[in-house]
């Protein structure tokens, strides 16, 4: 059994250190209690405690009890409002990822995507108290097996049936059936909003959301048929397949809202002209998921992080001189690639923040304006869980063996964070949409000649807007050279540089949020870290795209050469603040105590 251990002192927080005032610029400044403080304080307790030992079965049940845990801090009706309230329900998700896997993704699903939708859908009109009290959980039932990122081909069908006025939900073949939706009877009676195909005397008026019973205290429905999926990696959750075989539903089951309204005849009348536009405003809610999928990533990789920088201060090897011993964050080999890891996790959490002030202050009425934003929001959780991966992967290897443990805390974290890349719009497939839409919808930003030197964090910042104008550029070229009469062919000219302009339109984003960040900084501890962590992320995304603004006269042959030199002064001036960087993250000591890697103690409490 791993042990508990007395909460050690949050190390490097002295007065002085700066670590409070980049928590303050790392969750929400002065809305850091509403917003974080009741999920913080939640995963604290005994409920959030390490159990190893569970079977797969017994995790999946301890996730739900968990989200039970959950509901009884928002209290029944302020279900809803976290439902409606983007920058706690996606912080709901930055703090019980990295403690519960499981409990993330059950969260999203019940909150954002279930309930999320019945109240986007003249929810004041049904009773919800069933599900703000959790008497029935809810799941989303979209994604098809044979339709994945193509949703808008599913082929579940909801016949409106004249004679009664409601509807017959059907699977009409198994590529039809609903994929990997958490519809078990493991966490209690279960209700599901569904996508289907309406069906009007035979014709097709696109795709809607069907409330839907799944089971209650004896079981599965009739016509409910749910079959278990294969254990997948990561934190288990009930995946199932599920179909259904005539199922039939009342009228008031169709959600429906200015998009989209049937009357008692069967006329259909919608604010939006085509079945596409009706069929993405009914999924909606799938916006915030990538918002909550990008905060689930996020404080994971900021939860290996810290466990990886203690470990590296506690791990203590062999010295120069006989009979000494040093820590492995003593070497720059070790501390460095940690550092590179931190600054890219800064950016990530404060791209984060602005891009949820973006969602939260956006007009829905606007829809230029929404689309701008829902764009911003599909490249920020590209590249923020891409990011995740390669942290929580280089944090778990900087633990070497003994990271691969679950009970030190970081062996599940890259297999969760797989999730999340995959949730809500797979990445790759989302970057193509941004991109395509970016390459005449978005101007990149102006040619600069070169200007200031790699020190100077304005010419750093500009230098990157060069990158994202080479890749525009590029890809504009691609297209209009591309052969005429196969738009697959032009696309396929196109696409690779059209990426690479998204990945660099994501990297600006993120750096203008770390700028702005930095210009808030209070203390002077403070902004000396965060205009250090800036540079370093600065400098070493630019590493790669050297070449391309060298030949475009953005550097010169000097700035080239003094890269690597510059980069390894920034990490040396930032090496003796590791701790103090981590510890702005805000762990809260009872989970810390409870992986043994992160505490001075380790060697005695592995395997105990």
């Amino acid at each position: 059994m791993l042990q508990h251990a007395q909460a050690p002192v949050r190390q490097g927080a002295g007065e002085g250190s700066g670590a409070d005032d980049l928590t303050r610029l790392l969750f929400d400044g002065d809305d850091r209690e509403r917003v974080h403080g009741e999920w913080r304080r939640l995963i604290s307790g005994d409920d959030f405690a390490p159990r190893p030992g569970l079977t797969p079965a017994e995790r999946t049940a301890l996730s739900y009890e968990r989200l039970r845990l959950v509901n009884d801090t928002v209290a029944g009706a302020g279900a809803e409002a976290l439902s409606y309230d983007a920058r706690r329900l996606a912080a709901l998700h930055e703090w019980t990822g990295f403690v519960d896997g499981g409990l993330c993704t059950l969260a999203s699903i019940h909150y954002n995507l279930f309930l999320g939708s019945l109240l986007d859908h003249d929810g004041y009109r049904r009773d919800l108290s069933p599900y703000t009290a959790m008497e029935r959980t809810g799941t989303f039932l979209c994604t098809e097996l044979a339709h994945g990122n193509d949703v808008t081909s599913l082929e579940t069908v909801a016949v409106f049936d004249r004679a009664t006025g409601g509807f017959v939900l059907h699977t009409p073949n198994p590529g039809a059936r609903k994929f990997m939706p958490n519809t078990s009877l493991a966490g209690g009676p279960k209700t599901a909003v569904v996508a289907a195909r309406l069906l009007v005397d035979d014709q097709d008026q696109g795709i809607f959301l069907f409330l839907t019973p799944l089971s209650d205290a004896d079981g599965h429905l009739p016509g409910i048929r749910v079959s278990r999926l294969p254990d997948r990696t990561g934190t288990p959750v009930d995946h199932c397949l599920t179909a259904f075989d005539h199922v039939r539903l009342p009228r008031e089951a169709m959600l429906e809202a200015a998009h989209g309204r049937l009357d008692k005849d069967g006329r259909l009348t919608s604010s939006l002209g085509n079945r596409r536009k009706r069929f993405l405003r009914s999924v909606g809610r799938v916006t915030m998921g990538k918002l909550c999928m990008s905060g689930g990533t996020l404080g994971m990789a900021r939860a290996a992080l810290a466990i990886a920088v203690r470990y590296a201060h506690h791990r203590r090897i062999g010295a120069p001189r006989a009979g000494e011993r040093i820590p492995l964050a003593a070497h720059r080999s070790h501390h460095g690639r940690l550092l590179h890891s931190l600054a890219t996790a800064y950016a990530m959490t404060l791209l984060h923040r602005s891009v949820l002030d973006r969602w939260a202050g956006h007009d829905p009425a606007d829809a230029e304006e929404r689309e701008d934003v829902e764009r911003l929001i599909a490249v920020a959780k590209g590249w923020i869980t891409w990011q995740a991966r390669d942290i929580t992967i280089e944090a778990r290897e900087r633990c070497g063996a003994q990271g691969l443990f679950p009970g030190n805390g970081i062996a599940d974290l890259p297999l969760n964070v797989e999730g999340g890349i995959t949730a809500e719009g797979d990445n790759l497939v989302i970057w193509v949409k941004a991109a395509s839409e970016m390459l005449f919808a978005h101007e990149a930003g102006p040619a600069l000649p070169p200007r200031g030197d790699l020190t100077d964090l304005a010419f750093l910042r500009d230098l990157h807007a060069c990158v994202e104008r080479v890749w525009q550029t590029r890809a504009r070229s691609a297209l209009r050279g591309g052969p005429s009469g196969d738009p697959v062919g032009r696309w396929n000219e196109t696409s690779g540089a059209a990426l690479e302009m998204v990945a660099a339109h994501a990297r600006l984003r993120a750096a203008d949020a770390l700028l702005d960040a930095t210009a808030r900084a209070a203390s002077p501890r403070a902004r000396f870290l965060m205009e250090n962590v800036s540079r370093l992320f600065l400098l070493q995304e630019l590493r790669p795209h050297t070449g391309d603004l060298l030949v475009a006269g953005h550097l010169t042959a000097g700035h080239v050469e003094a890269l690597h030199t510059t980069t390894d002064r920034v990490i040396a001036d930032l090496a003796p603040h590791l701790t103090t960087l981590v510890d702005a993250f805000d762990l809260p000591e009872e989970f810390l105590a409870a992986v043994p890697l992160a505490n001075a103690d380790y060697l005695d409490r592995f395997g105990a």
